[in-house]
């Protein structure tokens, strides 16, 4: 019993020091997808908002490729110590892992634990600043007079933007055409154009040009932003109809517990400084801070919605 004791006793001690030991080199926050963009914003943001708990500025390491699994992978790969994180988004942890035919290179569910949910991102329907188009009813209605002639863009199948439109054509029993991209950026010029009559993305990746080249019809997340009082939302149209997108902090699964608290902590910290909070609503992005088990069951819930919508429309990657 004595020998039992003290081996749990030292355990506790090793744990404890570990703790405060971490952070004991440069920690790297790595991200899935292209800088300039909301995920990016986000990850520098991040590392900016733990760097006084930690005493270091965390380096943003971008491992662009497969919708962020080549950065979730080489997380996966990495010593769980906290030294290297990844964000993850919606779509790594809710829609791909539901997608048919999808190429996984490791198991979200199984590699990574979450940290942290970090920050809402609103997502917007909008048009063509000279589209003809004024409303959602607009939209809807057009839809059911001309069947397959309203097309939506989208980042790339299996995106959060492609189920957000078919989740819109499921809802409004509309036949609608999806246009991808490879990104949401060349999907916006061409709605901007009006090479494709509508897209539904986050705030941030249109708010440069609403009034210019684009036209916000609709928030599509049953919430809105303070940016822009009185704008509709979706569902006032197609009752029942929501979608939202995030992104959180996820570690290589084996992360401490005393290690993972320190990050928590930071995090929440971080994000609950208001003018972090004012930068983030800037970009379009609303503070969610949600700790580990609470973003444990945001990702179930969402993953659970979004593989009724990718069954519901017959989904897959080819």
């Amino acid at each position: 019993m004595k020998k039992i004791t003290f081996i749990a006793i030292a355990a506790g001690m090793l744990a404890a020091t570990g703790a405060q030991a971490f952070p004991d080199r440069p920690i790297r926050i790595l991200g899935g997808f292209a800088a300039g963009g909301t995920s990016d914003i986000v990850n520098r943001l991040t590392a900016e908002a733990v760097s006084g708990p930690f005493g270091q500025r965390p380096v943003v390491d971008i491992r662009t490729g497969a919708n962020g699994f080549i950065a979730a992978a080489e997380a996966a790969r990495s010593a769980p110590d906290g030294h290297t994180v990844v964000q993850c988004s919606t779509g790594l942890l809710t829609i791909t892992p539901e997608l048919p035919g999808a190429q996984m290179p490791m198991d979200p569910a199984r590699d990574l634990v979450p940290i942290a949910n970090l920050v809402h991102s609103t997502q917007v329907m909008v048009v063509s600043a000279r589209s003809e188009y004024r409303s959602v009813a607009d939209v809807v209605a057009a839809a059911r007079a001309r069947p397959g002639s309203i097309t939506y863009a989208s980042a790339g199948i299996g995106s959060v933007s492609h189920l957000s439109g078919a989740r819109f054509a499921q809802t409004g029993r509309l036949d609608l055409t999806h246009v991808p991209y490879r990104g949401a950026a060349p999907g916006v010029v061409d709605v901007a154009a009006g090479r494709a009559t509508t897209i539904i993305t986050n705030l941030g990746d249109v708010a440069a040009q609403l009034g210019e080249g684009l036209r916000l019809l609709a928030f599509a997340d049953g919430i809105g932003s303070p940016r822009f009082p009185g704008v509709a939302q979706i569902s006032e149209t197609l009752p029942g109809y929501a979608v939202s997108g995030w992104f959180g902090l996820c570690a290589p699964r084996g992360l401490p517990e005393p290690v993972l608290a320190r990050w928590v902590e930071a995090l929440r910290a971080g994000f609950e400084a208001p003018a972090l909070r004012q930068r983030l609503l800037e970009y379009g992005l609303t503070p969610r801070f949600e700790d580990p088990a609470t973003f444990a069951r945001t990702i179930a819930a969402d993953r659970a919605a979004w593989g009724e919508t990718i069954r519901a429309g017959g989904i897959r990657v080819e």
